[in-house]
């Protein structure tokens, strides 16, 4: 799915992966599930492009289902992915969570978990080398990423500013889809490790002048940053 003249989305509103597409090959925000592989491939090809063309791929957190595809393309492509080094020993599976889920609709649960076991969401292949980032870097990708603190959702969660794209790509930060209750829009993302510093971390973006917020759950945001992280405080302040 194209979004812009250098963005492309892979999977969907329940799990997105995203590519910035350069003259220079393409660089990957996230990974999904292992089932969107084959996707991948295929949106490679739309773009004249193919996993030759693949330089890295940026976790935006180490959780199963954002890290889902990246090991096969290490080990298969020799493309080399990029952590958070606070969130290096989570994509190695080296740390277990055990989330709080709160209030749930048993709907968007269901299309949820259905959508994970058909992309191969129940085999994550945890990561057996990464190459640990940490905030303020710019790597040197195709779109020239800059990697940006949101510790919150996960120690070492980020988001990735690139200028060419036009977006910043924020993982679990924010979501515009709740996968537990269904409800759309900019708000709090569930299963955060600390929900409070996860909101406070969104003012790391103040400055960022970008028409396309992308979480990793949800209808992509061209709204702006200031708008997606006010709903997102005002979505806070009414959950008890």
């Amino acid at each position: 799915m194209k979004l812009g003249p250098h963005l492309h989305r892979i999977g969907n509103d329940i799990v997105a992966v995203y590519l910035i597409d350069t003259d220079e090959g393409v660089t990957l925000i996230d990974a999904g599930l292992a089932g969107h592989y084959g996707e991948l491939v295929s949106e490679l090809a739309t773009m004249g492009k193919s996993l030759g063309d693949v330089r890295g791929v940026i976790l935006t957190h180490g959780d199963t289902d954002h890290i889902g595809f990246a090991e096969r393309l290490r080990r298969e492509q020799h493309v080399p992915i990029y952590v958070h080094a606070a969130d290096a020993a989570r994509a190695r599976g080296e740390v277990k969570t055990k989330p709080s889920w709160g209030k749930v609709n048993i709907g968007a649960v269901t299309r949820f978990f259905w959508y994970a076991s058909t992309h191969g969401g129940l085999r994550t292949t945890y990561l057996t080398d990464v190459i640990e980032i940490h905030e303020g870097q710019v790597l040197d990708l195709p779109g020239a990423p800059r990697i940006i603190g949101l510790p919150g959702h996960s120690p070492g969660s980020v988001a990735v500013y690139s200028e060419i794209a036009d977006a910043v790509f924020v993982g679990d930060g924010l979501t515009t889809r709740h996968v537990l209750t269904g409800k759309q829009g900019p708000q709090p993302a569930p299963f955060t490790d600390e929900p409070q510093e996860a909101i406070a971390s969104l003012r790391r973006l103040d400055g960022i002048n970008a028409t396309w917020v992308l979480p990793g759950h949800g209808t992509p945001w061209n709204g702006g940053v200031a708008e997606a992280v006010r709903q997102v405080e005002a979505a806070a302040r009414s959950t008890p």
